[in-house]
């Protein structure tokens, strides 16, 4: 992004590439120690650096037929930005689910060095189809890096 990006501008940048699935410009946020997790699934499941990050995403969101954002809120102070958004993620088998999300992002230098995302597994699990969460479960994992103790 740029050492003179706001931090609130680096996140609303990185919130614009993600919803679009533009996975070179998001892996430009990140730098090699950035860290990013999803709350419940807990620090220990973790990706750390732009590649592995990309791949913990794509993951869950490239089999997605709909992925799309609702409203965002952005507070931020000194290097943290909070945004409340929802996401709308809809499967190719015609399941939809909406899911509100808090995430925390802290920038340095343009750069988002840590990201934690709060949301709701039951919600997304009550709703996602079984052949996704088989792809989940199955997946490659070779991105997990265990931050327990560093974010």
């Amino acid at each position: 992004m740029g050492d003179s990006a706001a931090p609130r501008e680096v996140a609303a940048a990185f919130w614009e590439a993600l919803y679009a699935r533009d996975w070179p410009r998001i892996r430009g946020f990140f730098g090699p120690e950035s860290i990013y997790y999803d709350v419940p699934t807990t620090a220990a499941a973790a990706a750390r650096g732009p590649e592995s990050i990309e791949a913990r995403l794509r993951m869950g969101l490239a089999g997605l037929s709909e992925y799309s954002h609702g409203d965002s809120r952005f507070v931020a102070e000194g290097d943290l930005v909070v945004t409340e958004h929802e996401e709308h993620w809809g499967w190719p088998t015609g399941e939809k689910v909406t899911l509100p999300f808090v995430s925390i992002q802290r920038v340095v230098d343009g750069v988002i060095v840590l990201w934690r995302d709060y949301w709701d597994m039951n919600t997304l699990m009550a709703a996602a189809p079984p052949g996704w969460q088989e792809s989940m479960a199955a997946g490659d994992l070779s991105w997990v890096f265990d931050a327990t103790g560093l974010a």
